[in-house]
């Protein structure tokens, strides 16, 4: 079956839905594949707080009614060094500048649901996605629905925003990219559990190693545990984690509750430059990868995916291709920003508290750089500037 439209997107994340929204919101015809069930991408459980400049996208283009409502600011962080409480207040920091709790998978279903309502094209249940000719005039976009009919879909531009595994950018020929990756040399053990969230993002900076706990909505919070690389489950056991939870963060009575999901992330980073080959543009995840310190992924595939769409609207509305020619450009300049600043804030919260994997002169040097947040307001300000 042969199709036509101007712009596929591979994927249906935030970086994928969040385009396919801003391209129906600029008339651009779209349709987004997505190898996964519906039920699948709305359960999926990931990052929960939209930085201001990701909040202001959506209010650009006319979509915070229908995306943000109900949804809640808080702008203070808790950092407790040895279980001894302090407090940035970001918002304050920033000029008023605030992130809002947003967990992915609220934000997904409601990306979802403004699109299809909108009369937008989302297919999940596509198999074996494959974009075809990306350095001619005109791409296509081959793959197999769940009643197995092949379909072929001619377009203008494919967008790839099908995560770090996708097909899209292994869809590149080799050489044409340059890759960058850096390993922390740490792990964290995230734990999703029905366990009272904290009033404001905690971190615990302790000896034994760095924790954090954040809402995930009212009754759920995300739990982060420094562990050694290629830890397995079975060395934590829920007594285990409470255990450590409850000493990193200095609260003996830490609120515990079901664990209903618990997984390992590797502190790895990763950029592909450029972000782009011939007609076939990466998104989000597709492109770069980054620690969850600072959360700043889900906000990046959300600038990437504005980024595109405007350069998508100038090329095919008003035949002005300047705006895409820099689209990798633009979006690495921000790329580059916050994978500094995620690693200069990794290293403070981790290097500060467990001193084995630095050593003893390394830790000092992360205690001075955290106590400056508290002792200099230009270094406050500086660290909300880059957080908010």
């Amino acid at each position: 079956m042969r199709e036509s439209i101007e712009v596929v997107i591979i994927g249906s994340g935030p970086a994928g839905l969040t385009l396919a929204n801003l391209l129906q919101r600029a008339g651009i015809g779209c349709v987004v594949l997505e190898r996964q069930s519906r039920s699948y991408v709305e359960q999926r459980q990931r990052a929960g707080v939209l930085e201001h400049h990701g909040a202001r996208v959506f209010e650009d283009w006319g979509l915070a009614e229908s995306v943000l409502a109900g949804t809640s600011s808080d702008s203070t962080l808790e950092i407790r060094l040895d279980g001894r409480p302090r407090f940035i207040d970001v918002a304050a920091l920033a000029g008023g500048r605030a992130g809002r709790i947003v967990p992915q998978q609220v934000l997904v279903v409601r990306l979802i649901k403004t699109f299809l309502e909108g009369g937008g094209d989302l297919r999940f249940e596509a198999a074996e996605v494959t974009p075809h000719g990306l350095d001619g005039a005109t791409p296509t976009v081959t793959y197999r629905d769940a009643e197995g009919v092949v379909h072929e879909i001619e377009c203008a531009y494919v967008a790839g925003c099908d995560g770090f595994h996708g097909v899209s950018r292994a869809s590149v020929p080799e050489g044409a990219l340059t890759t960058y990756t850096y390993d922390h040399g740490v792990g964290w053990l995230t734990v999703l559990a029905d366990a009272s969230p904290p009033r404001h993002a905690l971190f615990g900076i302790h000896p034994a190693g760095f924790a954090a706990q954040f809402a995930r909505g009212p009754k759920a919070s995300r739990f982060y545990l420094e562990c050694a690389p290629g830890a397995t489950l079975d060395e934590w056991g829920d007594e285990r984690i409470w255990e450590q939870l409850r000493l990193r963060l200095g609260d003996a009575g830490l609120p515990t509750g079901p664990i209903t999901e618990k997984l390992f992330v590797e502190m790895r980073c990763f950029v592909a430059d450029p972000m782009r080959y011939g007609r076939l543009f990466l998104v989000g995840d597709a492109a770069h990868i980054i620690t969850p310190m600072g959360g700043k992924g889900m906000n990046l595939a959300i600038a990437d995916a504005n980024v595109l769409a405007h350069g998508l609207r100038a090329a095919l509305r008003d035949g002005d291709e300047a705006p895409l020619a820099a689209y990798s450009e633009t979006c690495l300049k921000r790329v580059w920003d916050h994978q500094e600043f995620s690693r200069w804030m990794h290293e403070m919260m981790h290097e500060a508290g467990n001193a084995a994997p630095a050593g003893p002169f390394r830790r000092q040097l992360a205690r001075a750089r955290l106590e400056r947040l508290f002792d200099s307001d230009a270094a406050a300000r500086a660290f909300a500037d880059l957080m908010a």
